[in-house]
Formats: structure tokens, C-alpha cells, sequence
């Protein structure tokens, strides 16, 4: 996949890693198609990038991801425009930090929608295109959460665990097609996500400092993922490690670490 020229669509682009996504390629894109639910913040950052980059292509949309309707009219929408995505950056995301028996059914379900279900619609409908061309790349922004099952974390991970699973199937299908995908799946990184997930301001960090990863290189890490054509990215050399020494540890290993971490919580 070649950056230089692409036709990116970035959801979540209003703040944190999906604002990052639009900052990096704004010099080196041919259009940016910029989604989120706050107009307001889209709307700041394509003035921002239209300033910066002239040259540069820039649409933005309101949708919200929870709703199926909306995801159906951005994608009539872009048909309408004939906007052709060959860049597919699900970044869009939710989380919920705290134990499960007492979430917010309501969030839950927003967090599944837009984690799950928005990411699965929106790529089932752009895919077919990328196909038809030979030519696309999608990044599924995923998370280390994802590779275990995390206390107080128990939906987000789940539902993280499904986009690296889809990544990996999906890749499978389509790389003799021309498309690439990756799944992004960074450890904690300081951006707005946190705070949303976080139900009181008092509530711990979610990793030591040592696993944190800025979103500048959160960022970059993915895009030279992209570049190389690899199905995993894991930014940062202590998260790097981490991971491998997880995916290598036996599940009833996890297991009881995760009921450690459950009694000490």
C-alpha cells in the first residue's frame, strides 16, 4: 500500500489516534474522509489541515457508529460523492473501566456497537471496492487488551479480542486481492479514551509509565505496519515484550494471574 496519493477514511477523527492518523498523512494523502460524532472538532481539525496542506482533499461527516442508519448513509453518502476509500482506518472506539456487574447496560451496548458492529458494517461496505481495484489497505485499531482477559476491563477486551481475530480472518481472505490489513493494537496511550472509559477521576492509570506509548508514535508505529505489510502492530518495546511473553503463557497461567488481579482490585 502506498501512502503517497491515498484516499483515507479515518473514523474516530476528531480526537486522539484517529486526529493523530489525519495529521500524519494530511502531507501525503490525495483525500481525507474524516468521521466522528463531534461536528464541531471535525470542523476544527479540517481548518487546521486544510491550512497546513492545501494541496490536500478534505471531507468531513458526522455519524455516529452506534447507529446502523447513519453508518448506511455515510456509505451512500461517499457513493454519492464518488469517494472511493483505499484507506480504511477503523479507529473509532469505546471503553468502560470497572467491573462488570455494575456498568452501565447502556454503555455497553454503545461500546459494542461502535466497537464491533460499526467497524464489521463500515469495512463490509467499503471492502468490496478495494477488491475491485486490487488495491486498499485497512487498519483495524485494536488494542493489547484484546490478547487476554483483563479485570475491569472484561467488555473492552472482548470486544478488542474480536478485532484482532476479524483482522486476522479477514487479511486471510483478501491479501491475494491487493488488500492489506492491519490490526493496531497499542497498549495505553494518553488521549481522551481514557477519561470516557474511566468512571471516576480517581480510578488508577491503566499501565505503569513504562508501557505507555505516545500517540506520535502510536501513529507512526501503524503506518509503517502499513508499509511493511504486517498483520500485528504493537507500538513501544515494553509492550513489544509484554505481549509476546502473554501470548506465550499457558491459559490456566492467566487464569490465575487474572484472579490475583481480581482479589487485589
Amino acid at each position: 500500500m502506498r501512502l503517497n496519493g491515498c484516499h483515507a477514511l479515518i473514523t474516530g477523527a476528531s480526537s486522539g489516534i484517529g486526529r493523530e492518523f489525519a495529521r500524519q498523512l494530511a502531507a501525503r494523502a490525495g483525500l481525507l474522509v474524516l468521521v466522528a460524532r463531534r461536528l464541531d472538532l471535525l470542523e476544527e481539525l479540517r481548518a487546521e489541515l486544510a491550512g497546513a496542506h492545501p494541496q490536500l482533499r478534505l471531507e468531513i461527516r458526522r455519524t455516529d457508529l452506534t447507529n446502523d442508519n447513519e453508518i448506511e448513509a455515510l456509505l451512500a453518502w461517499l457513493q454519492s460523492e464518488n469517494l472511493a476509500p483505499d484507506f480504511l482506518i477503523n479507529n473509532a472506539g469505546l471503553g468502560d473501566l470497572g467491573a462488570f456487574a455494575t456498568a452501565d447496560p447502556e454503555k455497553l451496548d454503545r461500546m459494542m456497537l461502535v466497537n464491533i458492529v460499526g467497524l464489521t458494517r463500515l469495512t463490509r461496505g467499503l471492502l468490496p471496492a478495494m477488491i475491485a481495484q486490487n488495491r486498499g489497505a485497512i487498519v483495524n485499531v485494536s488494542s493489547s487488551a484484546g490478547f487476554l482477559p483483563l479485570v475491569n476491563f472484561a467488555v473492552y477486551a472482548a470486544t478488542k479480542a474480536y478485532v484482532t481475530s476479524f483482522s486476522e480472518a479477514l487479511r486471510s481472505e483478501v491479501r491475494a486481492h491487493g488488500v492489506d490489513v492491519t490490526a493496531l493494537c497499542p497498549g495505553p496511550v494518553r488521549t481522551g479514551f481514557t477519561e470516557v472509559a474511566q468512571r471516576n477521576k480517581s480510578d488508577a492509570e491503566l499501565g505503569p509509565a513504562l508501557v505507555y506509548v505516545s500517540v506520535e508514535n502510536v501513529v507512526a508505529a501503524a503506518l509503517r505496519g502499513v508499509q511493511a505489510r504486517r498483520a500485528i502492530v504493537i507500538p513501544g518495546l515494553a509492550m513489544k515484550i509484554g505481549m509476546a511473553l502473554v501470548r506465550l503463557t499457558p491459559m490456566p497461567v492467566l487464569r490465575l494471574a487474572s484472579r490475583f488481579n481480581a482479589k487485589s482490585a
